[in-house]
């Protein structure tokens, strides 16, 4: 089984700097066309099903994509953002100058970071590697091959590293810039195998975020 890993196009809040979570921030004009430019890069991919998360910037980008290659959309809430509770929607460098030692600890080993009224972490690493376990037992019954998860950076960081059993701390370790593409092959005697990490060849302009 053969799976693509996107992260939806660029936001306002990518551009701005951001942190994002469970704000809603709808894809701008330059995430709209990587989107475009995304779909057509997979064109020929044979996916047959597009899983997304409900935030509008992932479903945007599933729904740009599907139109390209023709593939169905389903909202799958197991892979929505990571809830960063009082930092979600607010800019990055007030968070910096109002939690010093958290941001610190955000820079520096996220996993680490516990915030009252958000998910940490390994939380999310732990609900998406559980989701996409029921998806991989569910499709060969269904006759799925090959299918992609739309979704967010603080998502596919911990999604990649629990399959693949990256020790902590792991989140640094891995990058993938906002409308790229990674592929996972899951054999069942093999486990998971990463074929491809972060493909941005069919982009032409985005922004590379360090935190």
């Amino acid at each position: 089984m053969r799976i693509y890993l996107i992260r939806h196009g660029e936001t306002r809040g990518n551009r701005e700097g951001y942190f994002r979570g469970r704000a809603d921030f709808p894809l701008n004009e330059n995430g709209v066309s990587q989107a475009k430019a995304l779909g057509n890069g997979l064109k020929g991919k044979k996916i047959e099903l597009i899983l997304s998360s409900p935030l509008s910037r992932s479903l945007k980008t599933a729904e740009i994509i599907a139109k390209k290659i023709g593939a169905e959309v389903v909202i799958e809430n197991g892979f929505n953002n990571i809830n960063l509770g009082p930092w979600q929607g607010r800019k990055k460098e007030d968070i910096k100058r109002e939690y010093p030692t958290e941001f610190q600890t955000w820079v520096s080993y996220p996993e680490k970071l516990r915030l009252d009224g958000a998910e940490n972490v390994l939380e999310v690493k732990e609900r998406s590697v559980k989701t996409l376990k029921i998806l991989l037992k569910r499709f060969p019954q269904e006759g799925i091959e090959t299918f992609a998860i739309v979704t967010h950076r603080a998502v596919l960081k911990p999604l990649i590293a629990g399959l693949l059993e990256i020790a902590e701390p792991f989140f640094w370790k891995i990058h993938v810039d906002t409308a790229s593409y990674s592929i996972l092959d899951h054999d069942p005697s093999r486990g998971f195998t990463l074929k491809l990490l972060n493909q941005t060849a069919h982009l032409k302009n985005f922004i590379v975020e360090e935190y």
